[in-house]
């Protein structure tokens, strides 16, 4: 007979037997069990998995190799292991594995106890759990002894993992030398790298003064910097991490997520606040407390620039990097009506006084013959007007009407559908009808071309019919919407919309940039001698009406006006918005 042999060992542990501590070992043993059998081993049918947890079952590839042989039908008629905790650690999935490969004809035994386990009787099957359920036990003391040893580790400030960037491990040795002679490692400590720490607090400087991540990690590239791990340079996701770090303002956190086994493989899941070990460690600190400061509270405003709804907790959208950047409410959403340039921030000086104002770039920069548009408006004064005119645009009769015209559509197509799919049920019927006579005349005998060829055409038109029908719902729960619930609902969406409007500027340009359809156009006017602008443009209720509505809205956007002087605040004029969303619009003349 041919024999398979199947080793494995997890990490060097303390405690474990021998058999355990060596793949090699299991192996020689498994060939001399099987030499002593009369049975032959061939090295393409040894399996083995070094340095893996027997709790791990997907990511096992000698394991899987194993499994994998026993289709269709296994090449081997045994399968030698030391014991049944080789095949694994975790008892249901170990059951299930061994169970597959006595049913696909192997044989199995373990060489320590000479015996073949078998799955014959209701006693067998509980000696495996019995013999699983010891092997699970093992492995949840082997993980406790870890985690209560890395836990006196942390708590003492010495290095539970691996290398941190800023950072040199080094170890702390015995006075005294081991039994190979040579002085025994007690534990790693920190020592500050100072090259690699001034890196660290340069990001956190210029994440400080307003730089985003991403532009970090090119400046850094730029610079030939070297990054923590030799590959394609420095990644924002490497720069975010490292803001987040504790360990870069002095404290040590351990212990925030645990390793879990689910599905037959490794996780890890993070652990409540309450169970995290923090330690402080002064002496680690990199990052003054002060700047430290000033950089966590921009990520925490960061933060709120991603905008939530409050009735459905559904994120806007990622906000534009020059949200961020931008201390202007309106820069990138106006455009000059003379050249369709873009208004942009300009700073006028008055007696030593700056005021910040909107002005065309192309007058700014290239002067009257590229554009005639020399008119400034004061920004705080634009933009009181033009949040003014998209607040009150937000009007909640419109909304009404607009849920009320979206309901009724609904309802229409529903009757539309409920009429066409009955065409459809007797088109079908007829069909059926039609095949069923043609094949009563092919049994009789009256066998054709011209009947086979009329009897494919109706089989393939029922097909297709029967594809129509599977397009249509089964059950109309259109007119069952409600109604009510649909203007509160939408209502308190418009609510949340007219806040953020007026928070931060961030958050202000996000809303902006879900509202408009297109950009503000700015039409320089004078008016009793002033100068100003006429402020026109497009919106749509689209994209924070409720997701049933959305996709029956096919109104075309609307036009808006609204005047805006230097010092003049006139602004009674209406701003209708469309509820269309966005993917549905229509060109509008």
């Amino acid at each position: 007979m041919i024999a398979a042999i199947y080793a494995r060992k997890s990490t060097d542990q303390v405690n474990v037997h021998e058999e355990e501590k060596s793949v090699y070992r299991q192996i020689e043993h498994a060939k001399d069990y099987a030499q002593q059998k009369g049975w032959t081993v061939t090295t393409e049918y040894i399996f083995q998995d070094d340095g893996i947890s027997g709790a791990e079952f997907q990511k096992r590839p000698g394991f899987l190799r194993l499994m994998n042989a026993l289709k269709p039908h296994p090449p081997f008629q045994v399968l030698v292991m030391s014991e049944e905790s080789r095949l694994g650690r975790e008892q249901i999935d170990t059951a299930y594995a061994l169970k597959q490969i006595i049913d696909a004809g192997v044989q199995v035994f373990f060489y320590l106890e000479d015996k073949e386990r078998t799955l014959d009787s209701a006693l067998d099957k509980m000696m495996l759990s019995v013999a699983s359920f010891a092997s699970e036990m093992e492995r949840e003391k082997a993980q406790q002894r870890t985690y209560d040893a890395m836990m006196k580790k942390a708590k003492a400030g010495h290095v539970t993992g691996g290398k941190v960037y800023g950072y040199d491990n080094e170890e702390v040795l015995s006075s005294e030398p081991g039994q190979d002679g040579r002085p025994q490692r007690l534990h790693v400590v920190r020592q500050i790298n100072p090259t690699q720490a001034a890196v660290v607090k340069h990001i956190f400087e210029l994440y400080a003064s307003g730089k985003g991540i991403q532009r970090i990690a090119k400046t850094l590239n730029a610079e030939s910097v070297l990054p923590p791990r030799s590959g394609h340079g420095w990644a924002p996701s490497a720069i975010r991490e490292m803001l987040y770090r504790p360990l870069y303002n002095g404290e040590i956190v351990w212990n925030q997520r645990q390793n879990i086994v689910k599905g037959g493989t490794k996780k890890r899941r993070k652990r409540p606040a309450s169970e995290w070990i923090r330690v402080e460690a002064p002496d680690l600190r990199i990052v003054p407390s002060e700047l430290w400061k000033a950089v966590h509270q921009r990520l925490e405003q960061a933060k709120t620039t991603y905008v939530r709804m409050n009735t459905s907790g559904r994120l806007l959208g990622r906000p534009a990097t020059r949200d961020f950047d931008s201390a202007y409410l309106l820069s990138g959403f106006t455009q000059c009506h003379e050249c369709e340039g873009s208004l942009v921030a300009i700073r006028r000086s008055n007696r030593g006084k700056v005021t910040p104002m909107y002005g065309c770039l192309y007058h700014h920069k290239r002067g009257k013959t590229i554009c005639s548009n020399g008119t400034v408006i004061r920004q705080d004064v634009l933009d009181r007007v033009v949040l003014q005119a998209i607040t009150a645009a937000l009007d909640d009769r419109i909304l009404e009407d607009a849920v009320e015209k979206a309901l009724l559509r609904l309802r229409e197509r529903q009757e539309l559908q409920v009429d066409r799919r009955s065409t459809i049920e007797e088109e079908l019927s007829r069909i059926e009808t039609k095949m069923k006579h043609l094949v009563d005349a092919i049994e009789r005998g009256e066998t054709t071309e011209s009947l086979l060829a009329r009897l494919d055409e109706n089989e393939q038109q029922k097909k297709s019919l029967k594809a129509q029908l599977e397009g249509f719902p089964q059950n109309g729960n259109v007119i069952s919407l409600d109604e009510p619930r649909l203007k509160r609902e939408a209502k308190a969406r418009v609510k949340d919309i007219r806040s953020l409007l007026h928070r931060q500027v961030p958050q202000a340009r996000q809303i902006l940039r879900k509202l408009l359809v297109g950009k503000l156009q700015c039409e320089p006017v004078i008016k009793d001698g002033e100068k100003g602008y006429r402020i026109t443009g497009q919106g749509t209720y689209g994209r924070f009406l409720p997701p049933t509505l959305v996709s029956t809205m096919v109104v075309p956007p609307r036009r808006f006006e609204r005047p805006a002087y230097g010092l003049g605040n006139r602004n009674q004029l209406n701003l209708p918005f469309d509820e269309t969303p966005p993917q549905q619009r229509k060109p509008v003349d």
